[in-house]
């Protein structure tokens, strides 16, 4: 059985930055693909970032490019999000999330992913 834990999510005004931290129980394969998603009130989960495999290439949203940053320490089982330059809009329940899936776009996608954290809360204010 596989857990994931986030944590980190705080509140911040706009401008500011904060780091999730997701750390995996169970049997986490270093191909797994490891991936971070938001979901804000009354809207549809979207992903914002995602990594490949052994720390290998991320990809990212559209609107989080340049502000947030995904890595992973395969030895502590743990997938990070820095996000930075915060904004109203990045207000949202986050989630991690892992799968072996190797596709760009599924890996992006909810139906792309097989374990799920509970999720840890992000406000940012202005």
């Amino acid at each position: 059985q596989v857990q994931l834990v986030e944590s980190g999510g705080d509140s911040v005004q706009a401008g500011g930055s904060l780091r999730l931290s997701c750390t995996a129980s169970g049997y986490i394969s270093i191909t797994s693909t490891l991936g971070w998603f938001r979901q804000a009130p009354g809207k549809e989960r979207e992903g914002v970032a995602a990594i490949f495999s052994a720390g290998g290439s991320t990809v990212y949203a559209d609107s989080v490019k340049g502000r947030f940053t995904i890595s992973r320490d395969n030895a502590k089982n743990t997938v990070y999000l820095q996000m930075n330059s915060l904004k109203p809009e990045d207000t949202a329940m986050y989630y991690c999330a892992a799968a072996q899936v190797y596709s760009s776009r599924l890996a992006m996608e909810v139906r792309g992913y097989k374990y799920w954290g509970q999720g840890t809360q992000v406000t940012v204010s202005s």
